[in-house]
């Protein structure tokens, strides 16, 4: 009965483009193989597109991941997924998500859950096999909305229209969903910045102020994480004319010393803010010439690799930088010791944070876009033979001053220079 009533007044058959375009998705990519491989495990088993994906067809917005639910426990999933040689991998099997990789494609496949019990930062499940259940667990109506394989939609709190209406809702109490788990205060600017035509609901406002300490409770990994959809979504640069919006996040993220900086960019630094990678956007949000890039990094964990890119721009910009230092010359030593990302780093900072476009560094860049570090043309054999440099300290000491000088008179270094330096 359960379903039957779910047929009648919770699915809407479109044959306007979202139900095309959710029809596409199933037949133009692999996903076709999970539908498959699921919906025939046994005479129950169902699997459907679920949030993000349809939320991105529905604003016909670019689909770059794609997620289902299931009303089949992971090991039910496990099993149908070998069945049809489809690889996956136990991605949080203990909140049921299984993901499946069909050639270049992910596919996060969870099991429909309720919660058990919440604390704010972590929830423990209890596997469902009803739809409004799990539709019940999740945090806004615009992201409980769910489709089969033919586009049709299964939207029990009416988030298609909230959707086009421009509402962010909550489902049920909205303290009670933010208490459940703190990032949801993140996820809601998120995606009131992309999506609302509203004012803020200014309770909603209230109660997330009230409880906007738990965010504490959270890892860093995960409040990054989320951050970074925000900064990577299409509408970022609307929080800085959102003011309650933009005092949330510098509550959560104090070391975002920079953020005022973002309401007067130049034409450069706007045309090409969507074009920069993460890492880069959080060195103009935190580096500051003080010690808080070294604080932002002690609170959150980044990979090394992306410490030292911060590190480097952050140190660079400590001395007193003068325009007239950004030339070629002056950057060779950067490149050949340190990388082409990093000179490419610290001259995109001081574009998009100059008050003006700054042609030279445009053309500087593209330079350096193309420029191959060189190999020193000497080594340490061809001193030994044919300066007759005996192995040693002093062997080490004449290569390295060869080196410097090479670099700083732009790779090159002639037969004179070279005897100078031996002879010295």
């Amino acid at each position: 009965m359960d379903n039957f009533l779910d047929k009648i007044f919770f699915r809407s058959r479109n044959l306007d483009y979202i139900s095309q375009n959710l029809k596409n998705l199933t037949t133009q990519t692999p996903a076709k193989r999970i539908f498959e491989a699921l919906n025939t495990y046994s005479k129950s088993s169902e699997v459907r597109y679920v949030g993000g994906c349809v939320r991105k067809v529905i604003k016909k917005e670019t689909v770059d991941d794609i997620d289902l639910a299931t009303n089949l426990v992971p090991s039910e999933v496990c099993d149908a997924l070998k069945r049809q040689n489809i690889n996956f991998y136990e991605t949080g099997i203990q909140h049921g998500t299984i993901t499946a990789i069909i050639d270049d494609y992910k596919y996060e496949i969870t099991s429909l859950r309720k919660d058990v019990s919440t604390d704010g930062r972590h929830a423990k499940v209890e596997f469902s096999s009803n739809w409004k259940e799990d539709a019940a667990r999740r945090d806004f109506s615009i992201n409980s909305i769910y489709s089969d394989k033919d586009g049709n939609l299964f939207d029990p709190y009416n988030g298609k229209k909230d959707l086009e209406s421009g509402n962010i809702n909550f489902i049920g109490d909205s303290e009670n969903r933010i208490k459940e788990d703190y990032l949801r205060i993140l996820r809601y600017i998120r995606f009131f910045i992309n999506y609302s035509n509203q004012s803020h609901d200014l309770n909603i406002i209230k109660k997330i102020k009230k409880n906007i300490g738990g965010v504490s409770k959270l890892s860093s990994e995960r409040l990054l994480d989320e951050f970074k959809k925000l900064t990577k979504s299409n509408a970022f640069l609307k929080i800085f004319n959102d003011k309650i919006s933009l005092e949330l996040i510098e509550i959560i993220f104090p070391q975002l010393k920079n953020l005022e900086n973002f309401k007067k960019l130049n034409s450069y630094a706007i045309d090409n803010l969507s074009k920069v990678d993460f890492i880069f956007l959080l060195s103009l949000l935190i580096v500051d010439g003080s010690d808080n890039t070294d604080y932002f990094l002690y609170k959150f964990n980044i990979s090394k690799k992306d410490q030292k890119r911060l590190k480097s721009i952050d140190f660079f910009y400590k001395e007193n930088v003068s325009i007239k230092i950004f030339n070629e010359k002056n950057f060779n030593k950067i490149f050949y010791y340190n990388g082409k990302q990093t000179v490419i780093d610290i001259i995109n900072y001081k574009l998009f944070t100059s008050s003006k476009v700054e042609k030279k560094l445009i053309k500087l860049i593209e330079t350096y876009n193309y420029k191959v570090i060189p190999t020193l043309p000497i080594d340490a054999s061809t001193l030994m033979t044919k300066y007759n440099i005996a192995e040693g300290k002093m062997l080490g000491k004449k290569l390295k001053l060869i080196e410097e000088t090479w670099v700083q008179n732009s790779f090159q270094i002639s037969e004179k220079q070279i005897q100078k330096i031996i002879k010295s």
